[in-house]
């Protein structure tokens, strides 16, 4: 049985606060694989392509965004990291202009079906295209962290930076999803290639 609507937008008080259980201390250092995904703006896009190059690739994997008027799945709030992908992508449109001034290339993940990808990214006019990994190809090819929740898997959420074809940086639990561009930025500025070549 299914939750009441919710507010898309907005997070409940008192979410539980995910712990870093170490599933994805493996990733910074690692080759972004050559993985052909369909994109929301109907382009195919291979990860390992857009990796490469002088700019920086940023890759916010998260597990579904709401849907309009369909209640929340049961118990969605207590999973630790499964709500705010509405507000976490809303933050990274918002902060469009400031990621691609630092060389970063956005690009929104999840298993979500393509439709409600496509849907969400007009809904919330997202100037980056959201990638559609149904098959979880990526979680394979990295061991990403995934959950289950009644019967279904969903991603968990990170955030992968990569330049030249290496992962640099991740970010791993995300909380609070909607900080998370403002954490991008800060470390892109600090750390990042622009940071250190400035």
């Amino acid at each position: 049985m299914n939750q009441r609507p919710a507010d898309l937008h907005a997070l409940p008080a008192n979410l539980p606060i995910p712990e870093d259980d170490g599933a994805a201390d493996h990733l910074p250092g690692a080759a972004v694989p050559s993985v052909g995904l369909r994109a929301s703006s109907g382009e195919p896009v291979d990860l390992a392509g857009a990796a490469g190059g002088e700019g920086v690739l940023v890759v916010y994997v998260y597990p579904q965004t709401g849907v309009p008027g369909r209640p929340v799945p049961t118990g969605w709030d207590r999973i630790p990291g499964a709500r705010g992908c509405t507000p976490q992508s809303c933050a990274f449109r918002d902060s469009a202009r400031e990621l691609a001034e630092l060389g970063a290339t956005v690009f929104g993940l999840s298993a979500q079906p393509l439709d409600e990808q496509h849907e969400f990214a007009e809904r919330e006019r997202l100037p980056y295209p959201l990638l559609n990994d149904t098959e979880f190809r990526l979680a394979e090819e990295l061991a990403l962290p995934t959950f289950e929740a009644n019967g279904v898997r969903y991603y968990r959420r990170l955030t992968l930076i990569a330049h030249r074809w290496r992962i640099v940086k991740v970010f791993y639990p995300v909380f609070p999803p909607q900080d998370n561009a403002g954490d991008v930025i800060a470390w892109l500025r600090a750390d990042g290639p622009a940071g250190k070549a400035g």
